[in-house]
């Protein structure tokens, strides 16, 4: 008997992860503007088919870079992202996360069990070593979601990111590969 192939990367009790598609324009730009009031001032998710095109394909096409939807597996309904940045390989073996949750998934566990599946797939498949978190001091979701998935605080950086227009402070957070095993 032939084995269903999944849609999915890594697969939780109720999520999966797969990579950003260009088919996934109309619903993760809907997902965006209703989620506006949570994002805000801390993160700003493409709102339009046309933003979301060109990000999509920064996270598709740059090898820096990869991009992950968290889906619930029930209909595949995007309940957030987590991106990984500046991936830089060598004797580094290390990137940068970024996520955001949709408000219709926010507050159920949905992002932490994909924050999981991709810390798994970035320490396995990806082979990286090392993966960071920023987040803003008042950002208090953000860094509940590092500190749950294990990530530790390693600093302080004022003045870090430019985000709407200002330059942020931010909390450095790390996980190794060494200690997720």
């Amino acid at each position: 008997m032939p084995h269903a192939v999944s849609r999915y990367l890594a697969e939780g009790p109720r999520v999966g992860i797969r990579h950003f598609t260009y088919e996934d324009a109309p619903e993760f730009s809907a997902r965006a503007r209703e989620s506006k009031d949570l994002h805000q001032p801390w993160l700003f998710p493409p709102s339009s088919e046309e933003a979301y095109e060109a990000y999509a394909g920064r996270l598709i096409e740059d090898p820096t870079k990869a991009g992950f939807l968290v889906c619930e597996k029930d209909d595949g309904a995007i309940a957030g992202f987590i991106n990984i940045n500046n991936i830089v390989g060598g004797g580094f073996q290390c990137g940068a996360l970024g996520y955001g949750v949709f408000a219709h998934a926010a507050g159920r566990g949905l992002m932490r069990e994909g924050l999981d599946l991709v810390v798994g797939h970035a320490f396995g498949p990806m082979r990286l070593h090392r993966l960071e978190i920023n987040a803003q001091p008042g950002n208090t979701a953000s860094i509940a979601l590092a500190r749950g998935a294990g990530f530790r605080l390693e600093g302080f950086s004022p003045n870090m990111i430019y985000i709407d227009g200002a330059w942020r402070d931010h909390e450095r957070w790390a996980i190794t590969a060494e200690m997720r095993a």
